[in-house]
């Protein structure tokens, strides 16, 4: 399906040449037609691209909205350390699996490397910090149970760092590096 700007420029070329109409193959009308296409496929690609790098953090946080439903009260630094634990051991029972199907003396597959790789990357962020909304807030939890799943929704809650060691820091929206 085109996008508004390309739709916009279509409308504009048949309002005034008029309809069944050939263009030429290197007429103005064709090049701003092209050009139009050209701005919406990276428009898209590039929405695309940004999708990918949120959906981690989207399914994070969807995954601490499931775990406080249950909540009404804020929650206490052991409480959300526990979580943190749950949260990061998802995976385990599929690498369980994966290497258990693997027959001795065989590399493992890349779904495990990849799983892996994922679970060293978010324990030593948890070492350093774990960015997670912020559960000791009763506003804030509040707003995360009625949060709709969309990334544009994201700027209204506020955002922690706990650390392995119950430290608790303030963060940004989005996350970079260590904030």
């Amino acid at each position: 399906m085109p996008s508004h700007r390309l739709n916009k420029v279509q409308k504009h070329i048949t309002k005034k040449k008029g309809k069944n109409v050939a263009l030429h193959e290197n007429s103005r009308d064709t090049r701003r037609l092209q050009s139009a296409a050209q701005r919406d496929d990276k428009i898209n690609r590039l929405s695309a691209v940004r999708e990918k790098q949120n959906r981690p953090f989207l399914l994070r946080i969807k995954s601490f909205q499931s775990y406080t439903m249950e909540h009404t009260s804020p929650l206490a630094i052991p409480e959300i350390q526990a979580m943190i634990d749950d949260f990061l051991g998802r995976d385990d029972e599929e690498l369980a699996t994966l290497k258990a199907e693997r027959r001795p003396g065989r590399p493992p597959s890349t779904r495990e490397t990849l799983l892996k790789q994922n679970q060293a990357m978010e324990q030593g962020e948890y070492a350093s910090g774990f960015w997670v909304p912020e559960l000791e807030d009763a506003e804030n939890l509040k707003q995360l149970k009625s949060w709709n799943g969309q990334w544009s929704g994201l700027p209204t809650l506020k955002f922690a760092r706990i650390s392995k060691d119950g430290v608790k820091r303030e963060s940004s929206f989005p996350p970079k590096g260590l904030s």
